[in-house]
């Protein structure tokens, strides 16, 4: 019987050198898209996914992530209620309940292996999923659900898949030799790092987010550094493959990916939920209406 998804790892140690001078301080993963920051996006799917146990590792620099996932000082709590603020203290209170949150302080060598193989001690021995903190897939059902769904009936290890829609960007992403089993379910054969468009073995990316056995963190360990000391959680994927653990890919359904890792495609997303907010949305498409028509000083 395959163990339920109880635990979900966000890792949220890099230095975000693409944001520099903004990060230099601030953690890339708290970059604001519009109200909010990227990770609490990223911690909202998994949640809504059935998962409340998360464990983010980060490094220096990111104090931001836990202060903003504690509950509101009393401070701010009184100064909310003096100006009859509820519905926002009622808010901020949310984002502390809604999880259980674990931090673990990063270790080790370079690489996305690295954060993995630390949640070792809090993980335990049941599977897992890790979720970047810099991207987000708005999905119905959530994508990590899609994806724990097809964990429980078949097990193995499961890889999030997103139609790449324009052949030239194959080559920013690791496109996967797909084998189907049913409907949006395929087994991975292989995955292609950055391949010339081409030559690529098929239009669908596999990353963002994984289901993972309690293997992975044996399998981490005996990788050899890289050149640069790096341990790379790819490798240890296709090491359980070499090894015989099925490794299948879910092309989201009824989703639409967002990727804050760069400048452009982070504004692009901040642009996108900004016309789409509840509170702005309405002017801000008028705003950029009249930026379009030169109409706007």
């Amino acid at each position: 019987m395959t163990k339920k998804i109880t635990k979900a790892l966000i890792p949220a140690a890099g230095f975000g050198t693409r944001f520099l001078p903004q990060t230099k301080a601030m953690p890339k993963e708290m970059l604001p898209i519009v109200d909010k920051p990227v990770i609490q996006y990223v911690v909202e799917e998994i949640v809504a996914s059935g998962i409340e146990d998360i464990v983010i590792v980060t490094g220096a620099t990111k104090r931001a992530i836990e202060d903003h996932f504690d509950a509101p000082n009393e401070d701010l709590v009184q100064n909310l209620i003096n100006g009859n603020k509820e519905k926002v203290l009622e808010q901020l209170k949310h984002i502390s309940e809604m999880a259980n949150f674990i931090y673990i302080r990063q270790k080790g060598p370079y690489g996305n292996g690295t954060p993995v193989l630390e949640g070792e001690s809090v993980i335990g021995d049941e599977p897992f999923a890790v979720v970047w903190g810099d991207e987000f897939i708005y999905a119905e059902p959530p994508r990590l659900k899609q994806m724990t769904d097809v964990h429980e009936k078949y097990g193995g290890m499961v890889i999030s898949g997103v139609k790449i829609d324009k052949k030239e960007d194959l080559k920013r992403y690791g496109i996967a030799d797909l084998e189907p089993v049913e409907g949006n379910v395929y087994k991975i054969k292989k995955i292609v790092e950055k391949p010339d468009p081409d030559q690529a073995p098929s239009n669908i990316a596999t990353h963002g987010a994984y289901i993972l056995p309690p293997e992975i963190f044996g399998a981490l360990k005996r990788l050899s550094p890289g050149q640069k000391g790096e341990i790379w959680l790819t490798d240890a994927i296709n090491l359980l493959r070499d090894e015989g653990v099925s490794l299948y890919a879910v092309v989201v359904e009824n989703g639409k990916y967002y990727d804050t890792g760069n400048k452009l495609e982070y504004m692009k997303t901040a642009v996108d939920l900004a016309t789409k907010h509840a509170e702005i949305g309405e002017q801000f498409n008028e705003y950029l209406k009249e930026l379009v028509n030169g109409t706007k000083n």
